[in-house]
């Protein structure tokens, strides 16, 4: 499975910008995925951060 992946991106005319293109959209995603975590107010995990001291079952 993986020398199929390994031929697919190294054998192909365009394998450099494929593999641009997907570094960079895994980077943006990554980017806004981190992003939204971090502008939500810290009220919003308190609840969650509670959980593991919480002694209800």
């Amino acid at each position: 499975m993986l020398k199929y992946f390994k031929d697919a991106f190294t054998n192909y005319e365009y394998a450099g910008v494929l593999q641009t293109v997907s570094l960079l959209l895994f980077v943006i995603f990554f980017s806004l995925l981190m992003y939204f975590i971090w502008r939500r107010p810290k009220e919003y995990y308190q609840e969650d951060s509670e959980l593991p001291l919480d002694d209800k079952d």
